[in-house]
């Protein structure tokens, strides 16, 4: 189990190095990540390098015993290779540079910047790849995070290319995008650009492609340094660390190429979903690489910085959170940062060692964190543990959020809240694109799949012919991979595994701007003004299901259950009478499709019944108290009280710091509990 944090010396005096190393071997620190800011210390100068001090804590650091997650230190170019070369920063898309002083100011399509970093990736592999204290390799730093797209004139001739490359011709680029609406067609590469500034709608598929481009822009970085580093015969894990569920960044493209997932997470002490949110986001990394661990490469040890509100952890809760990352399949756990910055845009940023030094809460826990860490035996590696798969899809992200759409539709926020209905419910999920569902999966659950390529698609019914159960819908199945409709409209890729057809989309008012038409509308009724709220027909849309009233948000589509039972049918809304929810049996399996989002409640008996046919099987049999989470590792099985008070869990299992039998488990708020409970053989369909 890695334990550590980022370390910057480069920030502090050489006299303090000493005991940044004693501190660290006191709080169990095994690991650090070093160097990632350094690119002005390491090169002062275009023709100027120093190497020393970086020899020296490298060497401070062997003696003690911690282990070096060197970084190539590209993330922030310095002033003097801006100023001698402009050509490396990024533009906004009116063409405006952003300048250096801040971090991220870079083009990763600017040649200038791509050889400049190679050149100090080069030396820094040569000098460094066979130090015994060097453990692994750290490629930049959250790539995109501040600046995910930009508009370059780099980044428009990079465009250019990437565009041949993948249309090869014009006429071809020409009937991707759709060009002959608005007077578009192209005659040429030259006449081709990045979606800059425009007075309306940009054309949807050439800003998909945009969306495309510069997630594979920062991607050929990575790959460009880690190649260097290979060739100057560095054979330790080569990674970057991820943001969980960063919408530029289609991390699973970028997971072939990554030798061990790492990821940055930051859950929010005031978001009433922080539990919640929080899993999905271990599980998402998780399922990139599934059956191996990861490594939690960043959070913090107590109140970050850059919220509007910064309020502090809970007793213990850095400990509860650190227990979810590990039941969800991490073997590291690592801080941003080692020592509290003294200047600099995150000088209030908490880290492993406050301002405030020994004498204080965050150092207690981080010290006894890292001694319980070190008690733990090695831990199973995740295995083929979910039963379920959430197909979340960063191009559809992409393609669904676009303007000129029939709703405006949050869709991470929306699939949160399915994965939400399954982590009450105790239950394992994969969170995989759609041509990652296959048969180690009991149910696969593809809400919103609006843009669904053909290769997924027969993923897809592939997958309910073998024995599978799929649920798709609402809003699914609209366009291919390019963002256009097909040719036969809509639900063609799937409607026949699904027995039904789409008439209309039915857009209902969703939650957000009905809250706030509401409010409006209160304030015009006190205030002597005209009344604006919503008519409920507008707003949902009701049905029953199991002989109960729920209700329907964002969509009431109009379907013809051509080959399909129909399940539960709309009472209310525009779509009255109409389908609501529909089964058919395929193959071996079932094809289930949902033709709105439904509210909370409803949302759980859809699981409920979801997950009764696809006989699902949770972690532990026993129902789980509230506010009570559980996850599995291979026969690992974690246990956490996120509440305010104790509970008891009813479980079978054997404690896994002293193998004793246990039958149930108490937990004090914030605490919890490794068992070894072995995996039940799922139920034969």
């Amino acid at each position: 189990m890695l334990y550590g944090a980022d370390y910057n010396p480069d920030q502090w005096p050489e006299d303090v190095w000493d005991d940044d190393v004693a501190r660290m071997q006191e709080a169990g620190v095994t690991t650090v990540s070093l160097g990632i800011f350094s690119w002005s210390r390491i090169q002062p100068e275009p023709d100027v390098w120093d190497f020393s001090w970086l020899d020296t804590i490298i060497g401070k650091l062997h003696a003690g015993g911690i282990g070096v997650n060197l970084a190539t230190a590209t993330a922030s170019p310095p002033p003097w290779a801006t100023v001698a070369h402009p050509d490396i920063l990024a533009a906004d898309e009116n063409g405006a540079p952003y300048w250096h002083g801040s971090r991220q100011h870079h083009s990763p399509s600017s040649p200038t910047y791509r050889a400049l970093a190679a050149e100090l990736v080069r030396r820094l592999a040569e000098r460094y790849a066979h130090h015994p204290a060097v453990v692994m390799w750290h490629v930049g730093n959250e790539s995109g995070c501040h600046l995910p797209v930009e508009y370059s004139d780099a980044a428009r001739d990079a465009f250019r290319r990437w565009l041949r490359n993948r249309y090869q011709t014009i006429p071809a680029l020409n009937e991707a995008w759709g060009t002959a609406f608005w007077s578009q067609r192209y005659g040429s590469w030259e006449e081709v650009f990045p979606p800059r500034k425009a007075p309306y709608s940009r054309n949807p598929s050439q800003v998909l492609d945009y969306h495309r481009f510069m997630s594979d822009m920062w991607l050929e970085c990575y790959i460009a340094e880690r190649d260097i580093i290979r060739a100057a015969g560095g054979t330790q894990p080569i990674s970057t660390n991820m943001m969980g569920p960063f919408k530029p960044a289609d991390y699973t493209t970028w997971a072939p190429h990554i030798d061990v997932i790492t990821d940055d997470c930051y859950p929010d002490p005031l978001d009433p979903q922080r539990v919640r949110n929080t899993a999905f986001q271990r599980d998402l990394v998780r399922s990139l690489k599934r059956g191996h661990p990861w490594l939690l490469m960043e959070q913090a040890t107590d109140a970050v910085n850059w919220r509007p509100a910064n309020p502090s952890k809970r007793d213990g809760q850095l400990s509860a959170e650190t227990a979810q990352s590990i039941g969800r399949g991490a073997d590291g756990i690592l801080f941003f940062q080692w020592r509290q910055s003294r200047a600099g845009s995150e000088k209030f940023h908490s880290a492993m060692l406050p301002h405030a030094g020994t004498r204080t809460r965050t150092w207690r826990e981080v010290t006894a964190l890292g001694a319980s860490l070190a008690e733990l035996p090695e831990l199973p590696t995740p295995g083929d543990d979910a039963q379920v798969a959430l197909v979340f899809d960063w191009e559809n992200w992409w393609a669904l959020e676009a303007a000129d759409h029939p709703n405006r539709v949050d869709y991470l926020a929306l699939m949160r809240e399915w994965y939400g209905a399954l982590h009450r419910r105790g239950i394992m999920v994969d969170i995989v694109k759609p041509e990652h569902v296959d048969g180690r999966y009991r149910l696969a659950v593809a809400p919103f799949l609006y843009l669904l390529r053909d290769e997924g698609a027969a993923a897809l019914e592939r997958f309910a012919a073998q024995g599978g159960t799929l649920l798709a819908g609402p809003f699914s199945d609209i366009v291919d991979g390019n963002d256009r409709f097909r040719a036969d409209g809509f639900l063609t890729q799937l409607g026949r595994v699904l027995g039904v057809a789409l008439e209309d989309f039915r857009a209902l008012v969703p939650p957000a701007l009905d809250q706030v038409a509401e409010r409006a509308g209160e304030e015009g009724a006190t205030g002597g003004g005209a009344d604006t709220r919503i008519e409920a027909d507008l707003r949902e849309a009701r049905f029953a299901l199991d002989g109960a009233d729920a209700v329907g948000t964002y969509f009431a589509e109009a379907l013809f259950a051509d080959d399909a039972e129909i399940v539960a049918a709309f009472t209310t809304g525009p779509s009255r009478g109409r389908p609501a929810l529909t089964r058919r049996a395929h193959g071996a399996g079932s094809a289930w499709y949902l033709a709105t989002m439904p509210d909370a409640p409803a949302l759980d008996r859809v699981v409920a019944r979801l997950v009764e046919d696809a006989r699902v099987s949770p972690v532990i049999p026993s129902p789980l108290p509230e506010n009570v989470e559980v996850a599995r590792r291979g026969d690992l099985v974690t246990l956490i009280n996120h509440g305010t008070t104790p509970v008891t869990v009813e479980v079978d299992g054997r404690r896994l710091e002293d193998d004793e039998a246990v039958g149930s488990v108490a937990l004090e708020p914030q605490e919890s509990a490794f068992l070894i409970v072995p995996a039940r053989v799922p139920v034969p369909a």
